[in-house]
Formats: C-alpha cells, structure tokens, sequence
C-alpha cells in the first residue's frame, strides 16, 4: 500500500482562518494505513500543513505533498469541503481503495500507484490551479475527479492543455460534447442525458403530466432540466415552473411558493449534495410532499442517510449504484466487501463513481504497460470492465463509460433491514448506447 497526500486550501476573513472551509481532520484526514515509513512521511507533512493552514497559507505558496518520483501519482481534485464534501470525502475513500487493490497486486511491474488528493473547493478556477500543479509539479499525468458540471469542464480544459489523461466522475453532458471533449479525457459517470431517460420514463407515464422544476443554475442543474424536458415531451408533459436557485442554498422557502401555485404532479428536483437535503426537507415542512411527487433525478445515499427515512420517504429518483446491488451483481459484492471490511458500513453512489474511475485507470495503466497519457489513453478505449455494478466500456468517439442507470425509492423506515437499507431498486435501464446522445449530436 501506498500513502495518500492530500492537501486542502486555507482561508483567511478578516486576519482569521476561515475553519468552516477546512477539511474536517487534520493530521489523518482521509488517509488509510500505508507502510509506516510512507505512514510517518505522511503524518508530518500532513502536521506540517495544519500549522501552515493555521497561519493562513494555502497550497499556491507552499508544497508540503509532493509525489515521490518512485509512484505512479494520481491527482484526485475534489471538493473535499462545501456543500459536496460527503459525496467526495467517500469518493477519496473508494479511490484509496482502488490505490490499494493495484499496489497489492504488485503496482506496474513493482512501481506502486499513489493517489494525490486535492481540495478543488468546487470552484472552477481553483480545480484548473490544483490541476495545473498536479500535473507540472508532482509530475501527475493521470488526474481522476472533479464532482460538479462546470468545475470537470476546468479540469478536463486544463489536462488536456497539459497533456493529462483525465477521467471525469461527476455528471455532464457538456465534457462529452466535442468542443469540450478530446483523445485524452473520459467519462466514468452517468450524463445528466442518462440518467434522465430512466428516471423520465419510470415517473412520466405514472404520476401525472404537470411537471414543475428546482434547478440548481448552473451547468448540471441546466442539463438535468433539459434531459427531463426531452423526455417528458414524448408523454405530452407541461412544464408548470421551472424555479433557479444558487449553489448551497440553505433556506428554500422563497423559492418553493412559486412552484405551490403551479399545482404541478411532479417535482424534479435538479439539484445535488446539501441542496438537495435542504430542499426536500423545506418542501416537506410546506406540505408540498402531500400534492406532488418529488423526484431527485440523482438521489443521493448520503444525503438520505443525513435527512432520515421519514424526510425522504416517498421521493423517488436515479442512481449509478446501491449497495444492494451486491444480491445479484458478483462485482457489487467484492466492492462492498472489500469497502466494508475498512469501514465498517457499505459504500456511497458517488463513492462507487471514485473507486470505478481510479480503477479503470490503473487497469488501462497495466494492459499498456506504461504510464504515458496518450498510451494509456488508447488502453482505456479497449476496456471491457466490470468493476462494481455490471458490464461497462467507453465509447470511442466520447470516451464516455456506457453503463447501466437505476431508478431508486427511498424506503419507510419499516420497510429498511438496516440503517443503511434506504433505497429500493425499482427499475434498471441496462448498459447500453441507445440512451445515450449519439455520437453525430455531439457534434463528432
């Protein structure tokens, strides 16, 4: 095993540290127990960085977490902290855990993997800046992450402009299109377009034609709209309102009454991480729940696990995995397994996103037998891989993992075998490139 280096951003307000925008630990932060010489490097460099923080200096001024050249360095930007920080805090988790399953296996002929985990703080000009120094600075030329539309739109800009494999695992539409896309970036994740046309054709035809819409105005929220509406057209569906809100909105009662008058059947909820809690919760308090269907098009484990059963029960939506996919799914199974015996509890969604595109990656590094971009880039096209949820593979003119999409219900209380029991699967829309925009519509 290797260690894992990760590195935040400080903040100052007014000459003091800004603590609520700092990962939640410090000395051991989201690492695993490496060898104990890499263990020991680690812990001072990782003290080292909580002083440096305490006085205000972020990363842009100081290294404390270089690569050692022996590795194979994988960036990792996520936005460890903010309204996002339980998705990607448990993508880290997974990524170690695909780290570790490669360097147990003897890494690339006895050259060990090592993950470089990054704050990207969900800012697009922050990601672009982390990634151009994982790439010219710790010599990583293989970058998984990102967990918002626009902030991977920055990364994949940026790697590209560096000559970086990138493989993305947060949802987009925009990075699969060809003025976004190119022959080094890829796509571990579900589109917004995907995962649309389950959840559109599961809910349309049962629970009503007036639709209203919560969308979170930026690129994600926009395309999970968009998708819901190219559906929801071939069940002659009405849009009664469609309501923008910013990014981690904390109180969505001024935006909530507009849909009420609308009296729409359905309420898609196009929004994610701590928005979508917030949300669900003050549609719950203003009685919304009692004369419309709240569907989430990305229902997130985490944040049902933070609202409780009776905050979501009844609110259906999408998802790129449950853990109970381990009753029928071999690979479903080891994953869990292998998450469980280090953690004590299954792993996330969006968790599953970071173990699959670490690992896809450190598979491709091995069939090329080389870590140089454009070689490994060429491995990955020619993966036919099923790491955690079933058969997967990317498409060649988008470099996008064709995979399977779930429609999730979350459960009443009495219907759950456990505290981690929260979704029922009721529907599974297979890996296949029908769902998926074509590739002449996005423009190849």
């Amino acid at each position: 095993m290797t260690a894992v280096s990760v590195l935040g951003n400080a903040q100052k307000k007014g000459g003091r540290v800004d603590r609520k925008n700092q990962p939640p630990r410090c000395a051991e932060s989201l690492t695993h127990k490496p060898k104990q010489a890499s263990r020991r490097r680690l812990l001072a460099s990782a003290s080292a960085l909580c002083a440096v923080g305490a006085l205000g200096i972020g990363p842009f001024r100081i290294n404390l977490a270089r690569a050692d050249s022996a590795t194979i360095p994988i960036g990792f930007p996520v936005p460890l902290t903010g309204p996002y920080a339980l998705e990607a805090q448990d993508q880290v988790r997974c990524a170690e855990l695909a780290v570790d399953e490669f360097n147990s296996e003897g890494g690339l002929n006895g050259r060990l993997a090592e993950l470089l985990v990054r704050d990207d703080m969900l800012n697009p000009g922050t990601a672009a800046a982390v990634t151009r120094m994982l790439i010219r600075r710790d010599q990583a030329k293989l970058i998984v992450g990102s967990l918002s539309a626009t902030v991977q739109l920055s990364v994949a800009s940026t790697a590209a402009a560096e000559g970086a494999v990138y493989v993305s695992i947060s949802q987009s539409d925009a990075i699969a299109e060809v003025a976004n896309g190119g022959p080094l970036i890829f796509h571990e994740a579900l589109t917004p377009h995907m995962t649309c046309q389950a959840v559109g054709h599961y809910v349309f035809p049962s629970h009503g034609p007036r639709v209203a819409y919560l969308v979170a105005d930026y690129t994600y929220g926009h395309e999970t709209a968009r998708g819901l509406q190219r559906v929801g057209d071939g069940y002659q569906a009405q849009t009664v309102a469609e309501v923008r809100h910013p990014i981690a909105t904390n109180d969505f009662s001024p935006f909530l009454p507009t849909i009420m008058e609308a009296k729409p059947d359905i309420l898609f909820l196009c929004n994610f991480g701590r928005d979508q809690l917030h949300s669900i919760r003050d549609a719950s308090q203003m009685g919304l729940k009692k004369n419309m269907r709240l569907v989430a098009p990305a229902l997130l484990y985490h944040q049902r696990m933070s609202g409780g059963a009776a905050l979501f029960e009844g609110v259906l939506g999408g998802c790129n995995y449950h853990w109970t996919l381990e009753q029928s799914v071999p690979s479903a199974k080891r994953f869990n397994d292998a998450y469980r015996a280090r953690y004590e509890q299954p792993p996330s969604d969006y968790g599953a996103y970071g173990y699959g595109g670490v690992k896809a990656l450190l598979m491709a590094i091995k069939r090329a037998d080389s870590t140089e971009p454009h070689v490994v880039a060429e491995a990955l096209r020619t993966l036919k891989y099923d790491h955690y949820k079933g058969p997967q593979w990317f498409r060649a003119c988008d470099g996008q993992s064709v995979q399977s999409v779930f429609v999730v219900g979350s459960k009443a209380e009495s219907e759950m075998a456990d505290a981690h029991d929260v979704f029922e699967i009721l529907d599974t829309q297979p890996a296949n490139e029908v769902y998926m925009r074509s590739c002449a519509e996005l423009g190849y």
